[in-house]
């Protein structure tokens, strides 16, 4: 199994020997799916923190009517989870699925927990994705609140170009909180300007 992607993730934030390297590897599962799996359903127990090794998933909540939300995208070299039901051992809010064929790279909590008590750093490296990644969010959520949706659109185009490759208007639509056909007249009139 090639391991040379999550090194490098890793390696962003913190060195690691060999050793170190190989115990935080055994504790890796490595799962293939085909587009349009589900890799985590809405109820089901959240275990497994995922390293996208290839391919594109999407994190989205679903409500009562069926209305789709689309939280998060991970392309290769991203992690994803049900963040707040990993952490709470609780059973996941959200639906996380592939919308390419996929191979990702999990951890479970149990061996997270394992691997942060034998080597301390890797504590450091989840406080730096952790960081990250509520930034991230903050800056999303003052951006619905204080955007346009034609400057949102704008934003995520400019941000995220090898997302918009990749996955449906629909798709983005939701992530946007907008309609798709909201977002086929920003589209147009970006074409036209």
């Amino acid at each position: 199994m090639d391991f040379t992607a999550i090194r490098q993730n890793i390696e962003k934030h913190i060195d690691l020997s060999e050793e170190e390297f190989s115990y935080f590897t055994s504790l890796l599962k490595r799962r293939i799916a085909p587009k349009k799996k589900l890799l985590l359903q809405a109820g089901q127990s959240c275990t497994t923190f995922s390293f996208v090794n290839s391919g594109v998933l999407r994190a989205y909540y679903q409500d009562d009517s069926g209305k789709e939300s689309t939280v998060m995208f991970a392309l290769k070299d991203w992690w994803i989870t049900d963040m707040y039901c990993f952490v709470n051992g609780l059973p996941a809010m959200l639906n996380i699925e592939t919308l390419a064929d996929s191979e990702v790279l999990q951890i479970s909590k149990a061996d997270l927990d394992a691997l942060v008590d034998k080597i301390p750093k890797f504590e450091r490296f989840l406080r730096i994705l952790m960081q990250n990644a509520y930034t991230r969010e903050q800056l999303r959520v003052i951006d619905s609140l204080s955007r346009t949706a034609e400057d949102r659109y704008h934003i995520f185009i400019k941000k995220y170009p090898q997302v918009v490759q990749l996955v449906t208007q629909r798709q983005i639509a939701s992530y946007l909180g907008i309609t798709p056909e909201f977002l086929s007249t920003i589209r147009a009139k970006k074409a036209n300007s």
